[in-house]
């Protein structure tokens, strides 16, 4: 294991850095106090194997799923691991170690690619804890989700150390109407656009143009979002074995159609349970999602709609397009790739199509399945292991180099950046602004005390001009101390941009990096070999923030 000082505790991390909630920090640290909601513990071996034994009490379609796995592989020029990994989840034997993310441009922030690893890494580590059964990892494409202003956007620092946004807009202007499955938008000439913004933003090292090169034998006009998203993963990650999965596909539907019927047929019986798991949950937590009447959503018309109830029929949410229940259900049994499941039912859904032992989660995924216990059991799903993802920062040479300059720890980078920078130029400067602040304010309390004590002796009622003349001196110091202090900073203008610069690069927009940058801005900086690099240095079994020195 790495040394302590790569590490630092979610606890330690800020609020406006991490915002891990009580229950993410409990699940990790103090699994006693939410046992009731998540019964199989990830550290411990026995809820793997009640998981497996679920598993073969309750088999999935086997041979559907790797028909249609053959295909996407196919489509993606998976790799012969790859393609190995997909055929052995046709043995009975066989369990699938799960992740998902949505299908952003450029690959989407850096946690996608580190639940990934965190996913192979799993994997590989329960195939030597149970020997003679094989666990395949599997990354679940969400493209499904209509939510585009969430996928459309990526970050990467520019040649001046700041944090830069590179998004794609199909022609050029944001959409005015719910585009549907984003994961199956066109891109158009823009996505071209995109690219050209990424060369002209990123420094420009050896590694750049065969970095853009390759961004755009993907991501290119007349591919969708999800083919160029897994295009690119299986580019990332394929000689890895890691195998893709579009659950957006009419075989794979018809194996969810029982439980599509069931919802509309039941409904709104999934959501009262959700809602009283949520009850009891936020006695000591908070409840991540709020569940609908029905939890699934209709294709129609080119966009993804929530179907909602009326008195006697069912509309799509923000539409003038209404069914009855009997055209829903024949949609459900005769074409349920129509359909396509809400936050609570894809879970559901994940896990009736794969044989899944474990499911690598963020914070925000913990929490909300915290709230699906009693869903897994109202549909008789096995329900998953849910494992925490790996969580980490790259440090780059330049921070590692500014730190060992002012004697500062990286987590300190980590802090409030404008005590960061205070205590450096106090630290460097010949006079400390705070120390002779401190020092007349120390003075000047006397002073007024004593003429406090003179005045109350000759006129009491003088009292209480004096206070008003004490408030104008304070805030009359206040101001120039600002002004002084913004003055010295000027004067060490070079150590403060070093510190930004530090800061940007760890906490880019105020957020951890793994949930603003692109990996597109480490390759362009230290090649394509730097995905090898973290895939070998991540530690997936420390559960705390971990710092990659690069």
């Amino acid at each position: 294991m790495a040394p302590a000082s790569r590490w630092i505790d979610y606890r330690d991390l800020p609020p406006s850095a991490g915002g891990y909630s009580s229950l993410f920090l409990d699940y990790l640290y103090n699994g006693a106090a939410v046992e009731r909601f998540f019964p199989a513990s990830f550290r411990e071996g026995r809820a793997y194997e009640s998981v497996m034994a679920a598993i073969d009490a309750r088999p999935p379609d086997r041979t559907t799923l790797v028909q249609v796995l053959q295909e996407q592989a196919g489509a993606v020029g998976a790799g012969q691991k790859t393609l190995d990994n997909v055929s052995l989840l046709s043995k009975p034997s066989s369990y699938a170690v799960v992740t998902g993310q949505q299908v952003g441009v450029l690959g989407g922030p850096m946690y996608t690619l580190l639940k990934a690893i965190t996913v192979l890494k799993l994997a590989a580590k329960l195939r030597v804890k149970y020997p003679g059964r094989d666990f395949v990892p599997v990354f679940w494409l969400e493209g499904e989700d209509h939510d585009f202003d969430e996928m459309n956007k990526t970050w990467v620092l520019d040649q001046e150390g700041m944090a830069s946004a590179l998004d794609y807009l199909p022609g050029g202007v944001p959409p005015e109407r719910n585009m549907g499955a984003v994961g199956e938008i066109v891109f158009d000439e823009w996505i071209a656009k995109t690219i050209d913004r990424a060369g002209e933003l990123l420094p420009k090292t050896e590694f750049s143009e065969p970095l853009l090169a390759t961004l755009r034998s993907f991501y290119q006009p007349g591919k969708t979002f999800g083919q160029a998203f897994a295009g690119w993963l299986n580019y990332l990650l394929g000689d890895q074995g890691l195998v893709l999965i579009s659950a957006n596909n009419p075989r794979l539907k018809r194996l969810l159609a029982p439980i599509f019927i069931r919802e509309l047929a039941e409904f709104p019986q999934v959501s009262q349970l959700v809602i009283a798991q949520s009850a009891e949950l936020e006695q000591s937590y908070h409840a991540q999602v709020k569940t609908k009447s029905i939890n699934l959503f209709l294709f129609h018309k080119g966009g993804r709609y929530l179907i909602e109830p009326r008195e006697h029929d069912f509309s799509l949410k923000g539409t003038r397009h209404f069914l009855t229940l009997e055209e829903l259900m024949r949609i459900a049994q005769e074409t349920p790739e129509l359909l396509s499941p809400n936050v609570v039912l894809r879970p559901i859904a994940q896990d009736t199509i794969l044989p899944t032992v474990a499911y690598v989660a963020g914070p925000s995924e913990i929490a909300y399945h915290a709230q699906l216990q009693p869903v897994y059991e109202h549909f008789g799903t096995v329900r998953p292991v849910v494992y925490p993802r790996a969580s980490a920062s790259i440090v780059e040479d330049k921070v590692a180099r500014v730190a060992e300059k002012y004697s500062l720890e990286t987590k300190d980078f980590f802090g409030d950046r404008d005590r960061l920078v205070a205590r450096v130029v106090s630290q460097i400067s010949e006079v400390s602004v705070e120390q002779i602040f401190e020092t007349a304010d120390r003075g000047l309390q006397a002073a007024l005390n004593e003429l406090r004590f003179g005045i109350g002796e000759v006129d009491p009622t003088l009292l209480s001009p004096l206070d008003n003349t004490t408030a104008k001196i304070r805030q009359a110091l206040s101001v120039l101390r600002d002004k002084t202090m913004a003055a010295q900073q000027r004067k060490h203008e070079t150590a403060v941009r070093q510190l930004d610069r530090g800061v940007q690069s760890l906490l880019p927009n105020g957020e951890l990096q793994e949930r603003e940058l692109s990996i597109v801005y480490f390759m362009n900086k230290y090649g394509p070999d730097v995905v090898g690099w973290i895939l070998h240095e991540l530690e997936i079994d420390g559960f705390k923030h971990q710092l990659l020195v690069r």
